[in-house]
């Protein structure tokens, strides 16, 4: 694990746009094929993907991914591909692709097959940025959920139903495995309680501390 410390959000922020859009263009130098990110839902990443949707790359060769959903419609405000198509799919990088993680189907058992077969072809990520919960899950991978261990195991599918206590509804998530095999990782966190979680998850096991699946191999970006 690397840590790299900013002195404020907005630089945070900013350098960490940075460093994703120098990377995708690093990978779409290396070949002719398309480039996969996935990223993470919430409040957090919002601004890294206002800085994204203006950088200008060849996003027509970009599928973007989110690390997890929940299982609610398309249009809902806790809709994690909503927050892309609104935050990130504008602009310049409105010619990426969204690879969507929900279907129309009643529960993410009845969908999920339709999903993994639309992830396939986009794996191995190559570029991951994850966020990270005080109880240290990261995407859908929780502390004591329903799964995690199946989630978890070198095995794993690459999408998987997750039920947990601290998810209000059914989701859908990549694996471990999934996660583990990107090119390039990226874990964003702020607060000290994020810090102090990171640093209880380094020292604990990933059926534990989900984030630990990937902290080997992840550079960590953290401010107060």
């Amino acid at each position: 694990m690397r840590l790299l410390e900013y002195p404020d959000r907005a630089r945070l922020m900013q350098a960490l746009a940075s460093r994703l859009a120098d990377e995708l263009r690093g990978f779409l130098r290396a070949g002719p094929g398309r480039v996969s990110l996935s990223v993470p839902g919430g409040s957090t990443p919002g601004p890294v993907f206002d800085r994204l949707a203006h950088t200008d790359l060849d996003w027509s060769r970009v599928t973007v991914l989110p690390n997890d959903e929940r299982w609610v419609h398309r249009d809902s405000p806790r809709s994690n591909g909503r927050l892309l198509r609104e935050r990130l799919l504008r602009g310049k990088a409105a010619a990426a692709q969204l690879v969507d993680l929900v279907t129309d189907d009643p529960t993410p058992e009845d969908g999920i097959a339709a999903i993994a077969a639309a992830v396939a072809p986009h794996l191995p990520l190559s570029l991951l940025l994850l966020g990270m919960g005080a109880d240290m899950h990261t995407a859908s991978l929780f502390p004591g959920g329903d799964g995690l261990a199946a989630a978890l195991a070198p095995d794993a599918p690459p999408v998987m139903a997750i039920r947990a206590p601290g998810a209000e509804e059914p989701r859908l998530s990549l694996t471990a495995p999934v996660l583990r095999g990107a090119a390039s990782v990226h874990l964003l966190i702020t607060g000290d309680d994020k810090r102090a979680a990171l640093q209880r998850a380094a020292g604990l096991p990933p059926d534990q501390a989900p984030v630990a699946c990937v902290l080997e191999r992840a550079t960590v970006h953290w401010a107060a």
